[in-house]
Formats: C-alpha cells, sequence, structure tokens
C-alpha cells in the first residue's frame, strides 16, 4: 500500500500554517530573505521616500490628536470584540439555513468579513498615528513611516488575501467529496468541520490585521504611561 507523503511543517504565522494545512499543495520555504522580497516590492520613487524619512530630521509634531488613554484603549477592545464576535455569528447563521450545503453565502460572509476588518482596521490605525504624530521626535517618526510602510506593501497584502476565499473553496469541495465517498454526507460532519476550519482562518486573519495597530499601541503607551479618563 502506498504511504501518503509527510509534508513539511510550514513555519510562519498561525494565519499562513493554517492555509497550508488547509490547501492541497505543497508549500515550499522562501528561496529569498525578507530584505530580498521587500526590495521587489518597494518602487524606487518609494525608496526614496523611506530613505528621506528614516535619515531625516523628525517630522514637527501635529496638533489636536487626542491622548491614547483608557476610553481609546477601551474602543479599540470594543472594536476588535465586535469582528470576533460577527466572525461566529455570520458562520451560526449558516448553520441555521435550510438550504442545500452550497459554498457560496460562506463564501460571501468571508469576503462581507475581510471588507469590515479592512475598514475598521484602517480607521483604527489612522487614528494610532495620529496620536503618534502628535508627539515629537522618534514617535511622529514611526507614524510617518508606518504610513509609508503601509502605502507599500498594502496592495500586494490585498492581492493575497483576496485569494483565501478561493483557497477555502477548493477546501470545501475536498471534504464534501470525501463525505461523499464515504457515504456520511447526511450527518454534516464534514461541512462542520469547514465551518470550524473557516472560523478558524477568519480569526487568525483578524489577528494579522491587527498586528501593525498593536505595534503602533505599543509604541504609544511604552513612551508615556496610558491616562485615566
Amino acid at each position: 500500500m502506498l504511504e501518503a507523503t509527510q509534508r513539511a511543517p510550514v513555519r510562519g504565522p498561525t494565519f499562513i500554517r493554517l492555509l497550508a494545512r488547509l490547501s492541497d499543495a505543497d508549500v515550499s520555504p522562501p528561496q529569498a530573505s525578507l530584505a530580498d522580497r521587500l526590495s521587489d516590492w518597494i518602487d524606487w520613487t518609494r525608496a526614496v521616500a523611506l530613505a528621506r524619512t528614516l535619515d531625516g530630521a523628525p517630522p514637527s509634531a501635529s496638533a489636536g490628536a487626542p491622548a491614547y488613554d483608557d476610553a481609546e484603549a477601551a474602543a479599540y477592545a470594543a472594536t476588535r470584540a465586535s469582528l470576533t464576535k460577527a466572525i461566529g455569528e455570520g458562520l451560526a447563521a449558516a448553520d441555521d439555513a435550510d438550504a442545500p450545503a452550497d459554498y457560496a453565502p460562506l463564501r460571501q460572509h468571508y469576503l462581507a468579513m475581510q471588507r469590515s476588518m479592512l475598514a475598521a482596521t484602517g480607521r483604527l490605525r489612522d487614528r494610532l498615528r495620529w496620536q503618534l504624530a502628535a508627539r515629537s521626535g522618534d514617535a511622529a517618526r514611526l507614524a510617518e513611516l508606518d504610513a509609508l510602510m503601509e502605502a507599500v506593501l498594502s496592495p500586494r497584502e490585498h492581492s493575497l488575501l483576496a485569494s483565501v476565499p478561493a483557497l477555502l473553496g477548493e477546501h470545501y469541495e475536498r471534504l464534501r467529496a470525501a463525505a461523499s465517498v464515504r457515504g456520511d454526507t447526511a450527518g454534516d460532519r464534514w461541512l462542520a468541520q469547514f465551518r470550524k476550519d473557516m472560523q478558524d482562518v477568519l480569526t487568525a486573519e483578524l489577528d494579522m490585521r491587527f498586528l501593525p495597530l498593536e505595534a503602533l499601541i505599543a509604541a504609544l503607551t511604552s513612551q508615556s504611561p496610558v491616562r485615566h479618563a
């Protein structure tokens, strides 16, 4: 009997490891370093802007930004909690549907969650940068650098994340086909497994999208204590 070929474990963030596990394709370790990949993604005009940001004098502090205090921290936490809740509620609604098993509603839920995550994290990131830019020196420079890196990396990030619903669709079809071969489609155990896998991927994508925000918050709170409202 032929033995299944064991794939090498994929290193990296949870989101990447989940997609690799659910994908039917072998994922080879990257041949190029992160620095080499970044050099391919950054055109010369952005490279010049990046060099000026790193080497130039810190920008002047902007006025009018609120301090990052308990109220700001609570609003941030509430936004993340709301997105996490929406992930589960959307999948629960799919569980309650009377329609035959179909990936289309689940795909629409994933796309809707991606739009919600993009909008929410964009607003929060802009606000956190505004709060950093209100300070002087390295904090203001970091706000400027983050804005530049977002402009550089966002198109690639959006392109890669846009492929996730299709990858999950392939996983859905593999689970359904395997269940059909086993003759256990009536119990829909495979569909419950798929919804669990989708929830895990959505949660991991949410965590990944919040990483830049957490870095900005770390910079805000490390420079001065959180002010209590």
